[in-house]
């Protein structure tokens, strides 16, 4: 596992943290956190003590999107998101996830925490779907899983719109999910996740399985389409000078 930037650590009994910590790329997708994650997650199914995860990053960072680099390749046709499928891991995890998204979601960052079964967002963090910023369509299930959890209308002016949102103002829009200040995120979390660990961990996975099967099920379409929109909009000439021009603005 890529330790360096996926930090584990036990929580208390039942609880399993999972840090981003890529300080290097700002916890960008960088190929080390991409598969950081996945190993993270799947020694999760070997591991029956966990009964429920904390996904969580550093400092004033969730997650924060693909990287230039890795954006520039798909716009230049040399690769699909789908390659590394780590974006929905939180919902295909066979226990409950809380995001205890205390520092900034950007683009398919946000998406990663949406998946999530409890996202707590901080007030001073921005959360965007950034996507069109750069004249592409939205990836990672955000089309799918956006409504899914924020409602069509806020939704569809996050990703069409692509501009920034503090918590504070997602909290005014009415959004689903607790919205604390920064230095309370992670012990609102730990305090959710020890209530959740007082419940048999077969139980958990069962009642999980029932209320998430839906989505599980409609996001490979979703996706499909998702790739079907990259097509038609990724390869652009003008994506490529956005990218170059606007990233990390």
């Amino acid at each position: 596992m890529s330790e360096q930037v996926v930090v584990l650590r036990d929580v208390r009994e039942g609880v399993l943290e999972i840090r981003m910590e890529d300080r290097v790329n700002r916890n960008t997708f960088s190929t080390e956190l991409a598969h950081g994650l996945i190993d993270a997650f799947r020694s999760v199914s070997e591991r029956p003590e966990y009964k429920v995860i904390i996904l969580t990053g550093y400092d004033s960072y969730f997650a924060s999107g693909g990287t230039k680099e890795g954006l520039l390749m798909l716009s230049a046709g040399k690769g699909k998101f789908t390659d590394r499928d780590f974006y929905s891991l939180a919902l295909r995890c066979p226990i409950p996830v809380i995001a205890a998204m205390q520092g900034h979601g950007i683009g398919g960052g946000f998406a990663l925490g949406m998946f999530a079964d409890f996202p707590i967002l901080s007030r001073e963090s921005v959360y965007t779907t950034n996507f069109m910023k750069y004249g592409f369509t939205p990836g990672m299930g955000a089309t799918f899983i956006l409504p899914k959890k924020l409602g069509v209308s806020l939704a569809e002016e996050m990703m069409m719109v692509a501009r920034t949102y503090r918590g504070e103002e997602l909290q005014r829009r009415g959004i689903p999910f607790p919205v604390l200040p920064r230095a309370q995120v992670m012990e609102y979390a730990v305090e959710l996740a020890a209530t959740i660990a007082e419940k048999p961990r077969i139980s958990l996975v069962t009642l999980k399985d029932h209320l998430v099967g839906p989505l599980r099920a409609g996001l490979p379409a979703v996706i499909e389409q998702e790739l079907v929109m990259h097509e038609k909009t990724f390869h652009r000439p003008e994506v490529k000078g956005l990218i170059e021009s606007l990233f990390g603005n």
